[in-house]
């Protein structure tokens, strides 16, 4: 059968030949794949540029529908949204302003977290007399009924799982 060529912007495959990847790669669908694919990761101040000079699409805002949808070159973002947008922005250029002025890192980072955490480590290593009980085992909330989880997602007995006298691993 030969070798076949998967497009991950498109989700499909074809047979890799030179002919059938040119003839995809500069494809009308697999251009707009990977713009929408690219467009996934573009920086919030440029979607906010772009989408302001745009005029608004009247066919999305009468109906909430547009036939052109991603592809529409006017925009599709109301009033409440590009306001929630420039907020957005200007938060994220005060802490990038915050960091390059050297200020202290804002409480709720991945470091605050870790200095509180060696804290009560060192805290409890001074204080403890006696051993830490044992937090019993509590499923994560949202999670389906006991009766309905696979063995491997259920709770070990008290005591732990039984061991055969003849079990041999290897």
């Amino acid at each position: 059968m030969g070798k076949r060529y998967f497009c991950d912007y498109c989700d499909r495959s074809f047979q890799d030949n030179l002919h059938n990847r040119k003839k995809h790669l500069n494809g009308v669908q697999h251009l707009r794949a990977k713009r929408l694919w690219y467009d996934l990761f573009r920086d919030a101040a440029t979607i906010l540029q772009e989408e302001q000079t745009k005029k608004p699409c009247r066919k999305f805002l009468q109906t909430g529908q547009c036939d052109f949808g991603s592809n529409c070159r006017f925009s599709h973002m109301t009033e409440q949204d590009l306001e929630k947008l420039s907020a957005q922005v200007q938060g994220e250029q005060r802490s990038k302003e915050l960091r390059q002025e050297g200020a202290d890192i804002p409480p709720g980072t991945i470091e605050d977290w870790l200095e509180k955490r060696a804290k009560r480590l060192s805290a409890a290593q001074s204080n403890s007399v006696l051993p830490e009980k044992p937090v019993p085992f509590q499923y994560p909330p949202g999670w389906p009924p006991v009766q309905e989880l696979p063995p491997s997602l259920q709770a070990p007995p008290p005591g732990g799982w039984p061991v055969p006298r003849n079990l041999q691993w290897g």
